[in-house]
């Protein structure tokens, strides 16, 4: 029994290993978006850092990414940034590619 256990108790670890992950990549990734954005937002490199931390903030309202997406396109807009969704969203697709490289190596 205690193989059985010993087992169980490695899977429970490597699963909130890969949660953990998982956060720290979603979070970085958040903050590249941020960087991204604010740099069309032409923002100060404090402005950046500030308005980075803010988009790592948004994803936690709700699951998914459509809250940082919608914040994104209401603060390029306010800033008249001409964007679209579909451009937040491949900047997003880049951004976690990045944000993996970062965390977990080349991938």
């Amino acid at each position: 029994m205690t193989t059985f256990d010993d087992r169980e108790r490695a899977f429970e670890a490597k699963f909130a290993r890969d949660g953990e992950m998982a956060f720290r990549v979603t979070a970085r990734r958040n903050k590249l978006l941020g960087q991204w954005a604010a740099e069309r937002m032409e923002l100060t490199p404090a402005e950046t850092d500030a308005y980075a931390t803010s988009v790592v903030q948004a994803d936690f309202e709700e699951v998914g990414d459509d809250d940082v997406i919608r914040k994104l396109l209401s603060d390029l807009a306010a800033a008249g940034v001409d964007t679209d969704e579909a451009q937040i969203r491949q900047a997003l697709a880049d951004c976690d590619v990045e944000a993996r490289r970062q965390l977990l190596g080349s991938i």
